[in-house]
Formats: structure tokens, C-alpha cells, sequence
């Protein structure tokens, strides 16, 4: 099933960008008849890989820590 809407219609809120693709041709009829892992089209990997590493939030280095000063047993 096949559905075209209008880019600028009031019943679109927005457009999202889930993943590209890897295809053969501009134009994708050649997909309309296919069905299951014949109707699949490739992940473009390296958009795929940009987005994830740009999610992993950076993990803040540990900062050495001074050794804290033992008390004094001999004093007791």
C-alpha cells in the first residue's frame, strides 16, 4: 500500500528522519511488487554510526584524588 501526502498539509506536524537507506535507483518502483527480505533496502551504516555515537553521552574522566590523611592511632 502506497500513500503520498502533501509536504505542507496542516495534518503533518513534522517530518522525522528514522534511518537512510543503501538503494540501487532514485526512484524506488521497482519496489512496489516485493514482499519480505526481497523488498529490504541496506542501512546506510555510516549515518547509522554517526547518530548512535552522537547519543552516547561523554563520561566525565576521573580526577585523581589525594590520599586522605590517617589518623593517628598513637595518639588514642
Amino acid at each position: 500500500v502506497e500513500r503520498t501526502f502533501q509536504t505542507y498539509s496542516p495534518l503533518i506536524a513534522s517530518i522525522e528522519l528514522k534511518r537512510r537507506g543503501d538503494v540501487r535507483r532514485a526512484k524506488l518502483y521497482y519496489l512496489r511488487e516485493r514482499s519480505g527480505k526481497s523488498a529490504r533496502i541496506r542501512e546506510k551504516l555510516d549515518a547509522r554510526e554517526k547518530e548512535i555515537i552522537q547519543d552516547i553521552p561523554q563520561a566525565e574522566t576521573p580526577k585523581a584524588v589525594a590520599p586522605e590523611a590517617a589518623p593517628d592511632k598513637a595518639a588514642e
